[in-house]
């Protein structure tokens, strides 16, 4: 079994389940069914645990079961238990209430803020929704990159809030018609600005040159390498080695200058949230956004995987994080066979619990005696 893995999980009106229950047994999981059928409410549930929206985005009252007539989502749960180096923990996430607006977490029975999760889960997931992830617009691939960037530094997430409040407060006082921002209101703003965005800058550039590190001693694979970089002038800085205060202090006064210029644009035009994954496909020499669909499916996926890669290698040692969970949505249905051949030996070579959905059987044929499968229909579960 992997040092981390869900052995159970069990969830009550969920989506379009009023109840299921998964035994597990660490293996790779794979879930097989028609399009409509739940699978990806499966991964989507797995992914709550984690803080944060999960896998959807959608919010609380999206994932209660709604019966037809029924105009608000029912209160819902999702409970595992969670295996790591021989000992199993409950966890648990969910809303008591309908319509409530925070949702509740729970760990060995204690109600704990969502962050703590991450002590005991790291998750990296790929859905169908990022297969355009190199021709939609830059706040796609940030977001996609600080998903890779909390999986490895889970602080990154609270950074990143506090950037965004702080952020639309000071547009707010900036955007006022009715009356002239406080200059000292808005130093404080940006110091919390600043703050958050060197933070922010110096956890992105650390990943990305792990990230980096991994893909280039990966060697040869079916998949394609990549060269990846970051375009954001503050994480330049970072990875160029700028100490944190004095990313902090340059972006301070930089917002500070930007002030008459962010109230005429209506919106802030410098920082951290303004920045850009660049990735080029290495033995091509171009940018991904020109390669074939084919060949962006086969980036994001490695790029995926190397994450996945080196948050295992940091599962090992007396300060050992989390093994990570793979949730991967529908991603065999777009691989040839050889890859996904190399995709599942990779799997179990890491040795992942990965959890994988598509339409056909024959999709994970490869995995035959190495996995558990689950057919998935009408909201019931039937090992394959």
């Amino acid at each position: 079994m992997p040092a981390t893995a869900l052995t159970r999980l069990t969830l009550t009106d969920f989506r379009s389940y009023e109840r299921a229950e998964l035994g597990l047994d660490g293996r790779p999981v794979f879930l097989v069914g028609p399009n409509g059928a739940g699978k990806t409410n499966l991964l989507e549930a797995i992914s709550l645990f984690t803080p944060g929206r999960g896998l959807r985005g959608s919010s609380l009252t999206e994932v209660g079961r709604r019966l037809p007539g029924e105009t608000q989502g029912r209160a819902w749960a999702v409970a595992a238990t969670v295996s790591a180096d021989g000992e199993e923990t409950p966890v648990g996430t969910g809303v008591e209430q309908p319509g409530a607006a925070r949702r509740t977490v729970r760990i060995a029975g204690e109600t704990v803020p969502p962050g703590r999760l991450a002590e005991h889960l790291r998750q990296v997931w790929l859905t169908p929704a990022q297969d355009r992830l190199f021709l939609e617009g830059a706040a796609e691939r940030r977001r996609f990159f600080d998903r890779l960037t909390f999986a490895a530094i889970p602080r990154h997430a609270a950074h990143a809030q506090a950037y965004d409040r702080a952020q639309r407060e000071r547009m707010r006082l900036l955007t006022d018609e009715t009356q002239a921002p406080d200059p000292a209101w808005l130093d404080a703003l940006e110091a919390r600005l600043a703050e958050a965005g060197a933070l922010m800058a110096e956890a992105r550039a650390t990943t990305l040159a792990a990230l980096q590190a991994e893909i280039d001693g990966r060697g040869e694979r079916p998949f394609p390498q990549a060269r990846l970089s970051l375009t954001g002038e503050w994480e330049q800085m970072a990875g160029q080695g700028a100490e944190i205060a004095d990313i902090e202090a340059r972006l301070a006064r930089a917002l500070a200058e930007a002030r008459p210029r962010d109230a005429a644009a209506g919106r802030a035009l410098t920082g951290p949230h303004r920045g850009d994954l660049s990735v080029i496909h290495a033995e091509k020499d171009r940018p991904a956004a020109e390669c074939s669909t084919g060949e962006q499916k086969a980036l994001i996926l490695n790029l995926v995987l190397a994450q996945a890669a080196r948050l295992a290698k940091r599962s090992i040692g007396a300060a050992a994080d989390p093994t990570p969970i793979l949730l991967l949505d529908e991603v065999s249905a777009h691989l040839d066979a050889r890859r996904r051949a190399a995709l599942f030996d990779e799997i179990e070579a890491l040795k992942l619990q990965a959890f994988l959905t598509g339409t056909d059987d024959h999709l994970f044929a490869g995995l035959e005696g190495r996995a558990q499968g689950f057919r998935v229909e009408g909201a019931a579960l039937t090992p394959v």
